[in-house]
């Protein structure tokens, strides 16, 4: 396989190359949680950059489960014009357009004022910023039969919309990987106990939404290589997973890996053996590979030509790229051009011991990046963490505001 070559999904629907943008953070919606103006001029940079597949950040499929207060919400067809237009940027390039489709479950900052579900009422343990994530509550039956539904309507509304799929969500320690992981799922019902009941939410999801969008419309799932904590989700339970995707109709799996308690997606993590390279998920991605019959994507710290073209040659389909396209958008056509100029772009280092507050630090420096494009400016990946991570408290300190009002509103 090679880097510009096209990939044939098994829906046949096509990525005209291996490059993928991956989801980020961006909390970029407008004042009624629709893409905003800021979010089209942000995917209009990708759509020119020349990526192959385009992943939207994360799209919440109820706006009382949201992971940060500026994000976009999509529950019902009132405003689907505004989804309209953002699906049309980014395929104006000919790349496919994949929305991710997520519910938070316990990772809802308590902040934002509404209580939190899970499968399980465990809390996160960040140590002294445990305070800002409430104790969810566990979840009923009925609960849980609503959320797969608001998965399989949000993904609907998405092919309505001319987006040509979707990502569902089951990483992060987000509600599905919550699900998931023995860890957060103590459930003694068909919901939870052995790894076939703890997988039974991510597959009624799956199952549901294939059901009810065309087959020409992909649908994808990002799925933990592990959860990077003693006794969670494992390598081994991933692969038991990607198995009995194998008979679902699925286009593809992400690789990914971490949680707000074990941010392996930033590079850090406890199980040191693949994040000493720079795609530090690649050697799970490819044992998953194995046993895959879809193709598969595999998400980590990616910023070089010749890593992502390792990551292709060796039997992985698809090399996802975030944070080094936040600083640079048009990394695949630089490579394709061979222009070697930002061939590297990486953010300035993060030595603080507190690792939830330096993945905070983390995702602030990046959405740092987010504004100085969507202002038509160069990017500064050499901007202070600390800078950054107080710009991004006092942002989503006013968000939060507006968030509460707003859902006041909406009830």
């Amino acid at each position: 396989m090679k880097l510009f070559e096209n990939l044939i999904l098994p829906n046949g629907s096509i990525i005209p190359n291996r490059i993928g943008k991956a989801a980020m953070e961006e909390n970029l919606a407008d004042s009624n949680h629709l893409p905003a103006d800021e979010l089209f001029k942000l995917y209009d940079s990708w759509a020119k950059g020349g990526a192959g597949l385009i992943i939207t950040g994360n799209v919440m499929i109820d706006r009382r489960a949201m992971t940060g207060p500026a994000g976009v919400v999509l529950e019902d067809d009132k405003y689907l014009d505004s989804f309209k237009k953002w699906a049309e940027i980014i395929k104006s390039n000919g790349a496919q357009a994949w929305m991710q489709i997520n519910h938070p479950g316990r990772q809802m900052p308590v902040n934002m004022g509404q209580p939190t579900i899970a499968p399980s009422a465990i809390s996160i343990q960040l140590g002294a910023a445990s305070k800002a994530f409430g104790v969810p509550r566990e979840m009923t039956i009925e609960e849980i039969e609503e959320v797969i539904e608001r998965f399989v309507n949000t993904a609907t509304l998405a092919e309505k919309a001319g987006f040509t799929g979707v990502e569902i969500h089951a990483a992060h320690g987000y509600l599905i990987s919550q699900f998931l992981s023995p860890l957060t799922n103590k459930r003694t019902d068909q919901w939870g106990g052995s790894a076939e009941n703890r997988s039974r939410f991510l597959f009624e999801v799956v199952e549901r939404v294939r059901s009810k969008v065309s087959k020409s419309f992909a649908v994808a799932v990002k799925l933990n290589s592990a959860d990077f904590q003693r006794g969670g989700f494992s390598p081994e339970d991933a692969k038991e997973v990607v198995k009995k995707l194998n008979d679902l109709e699925v286009d593809l799996v992400e690789v990914s890996g971490g949680s707000y308690e074990a941010p392996a997606m930033m590079g850090k993590a406890r199980d040191e053996r693949s994040l000493a390279r720079e795609a530090y998920f690649l050697e799970f991605a490819k044992e998953i590979a194995a046993v895959a019959k879809m193709p598969i994507m595999v998400t980590g710290g990616v910023r070089r030509k010749e890593v992502a073209e390792n990551v292709v040659s060796s039997g992985v389909d698809v090399v996802g790229i975030a944070t080094a396209l936040a600083i640079n958008p048009s990394i695949p056509n630089d490579w394709k051009l061979g222009n070697s100029k930002d061939n590297t772009p990486s953010l300035r280092p993060i030595t603080w011991s507190n690792k939830a507050l330096a993945s905070m630090a983390n995702m602030a420096m990046v959405k740092y990046q987010f504004n100085r494009m969507i202002k038509g400016k160069k990017t500064v990946p050499n901007i202070s963490p600390l800078k950054a991570f107080i710009i991004d408290r006092m942002n989503a300190y006013r968000n939060t505001k507006l968030y509460k009002k707003w859902l006041v509103q909406k009830n």
